[in-house]
């Protein structure tokens, strides 16, 4: 049987660890994990698409405050942009993780809280891998039937978050303090972003079955395509 081919986007300086998270968790769920940055070549051939967490993006693009004490990637932020300019209009299945989540709803129009800590005095600050935050899903939506749960805990490793949402984009889960955690577009059959790290989350079976969740869509994905080549 022949792996989808799912290219996860890295930022060029992007630790290992992060890495093979990323790739362990795809090639689990089925897929061929193909590492996609700014200094790379991409291939055309994808079948789906990882945008995975990282720095900041830029405040320019949404129209946010900028801050100096940040890390941003600009290099990476246009390699995104453009991906997504290109994969969607062919209905590729895209999932998007933390920063991921992010890009999607800003290439689709939407805007982003610069900075969380500072727009909410309520929100106390937490920075884990470990699955400490609630995490509430809309029940019928698309990220349900994936997860399979009405609640989830997750982890938290951001301090961006969207805000006003994207071009056909619905928020389809938010944790306890009120921030958004969860997007899906109206217009895809998957296009998908959510503001924790599923691949962090190894035994956690609701985050694997969204993981393979995006490689069965792949997969599918890759034989439409093969279908309409064949006739």
């Amino acid at each position: 049987m022949t792996r989808p081919r799912i290219g996860i986007t890295t930022s060029d300086h992007k630790s290992l660890l992060a890495w093979w998270c990323d790739w362990l968790a795809v090639w689990r769920a089925g897929g061929k994990p193909v590492r996609l940055s700014p200094s790379r070549s991409i291939p055309d051939d994808l079948d789906g698409l990882v945008i995975g967490g990282g720095d900041d993006i830029g405040a320019h693009l949404y129209g946010g405050e900028v801050q100096l004490d940040v890390r941003v990637d600009p290099q990476r932020d246009t390699l995104e942009l453009s991906l997504l300019k290109r994969l969607l209009p062919s209905d590729c299945p895209v999932l998007g993780i933390c920063r991921g989540a992010q890009i999607i709803n800003v290439h689709l129009g939407g805007s982003l809280v610069s900075d969380i800590y500072t727009s909410y005095e309520h929100i106390k600050k937490r920075r884990t891998v470990l699955p400490r935050k609630t995490v509430d899903i809309v029940v019928g939506s698309r990220l349900h039937d994936l997860l399979e749960v009405s609640w989830c805990q997750v982890n938290s490793l951001h301090h961006q978050a969207i805000n006003r949402a994207g071009r056909g984009i619905t928020i389809v889960a938010k944790d306890r303090d009120g921030l958004v955690q969860g997007i899906e577009s109206r217009d895809h059959r998957f296009l998908i972003g959510v503001q924790w790290h599923p691949e962090f989350l190894i035994f956690n079976r609701p985050q694997q079955r969204l993981i393979r969740g995006l490689v069965q869509a792949a997969d599918d994905y890759a034989m439409s395509r093969q279908t309409t080549c064949e006739g």
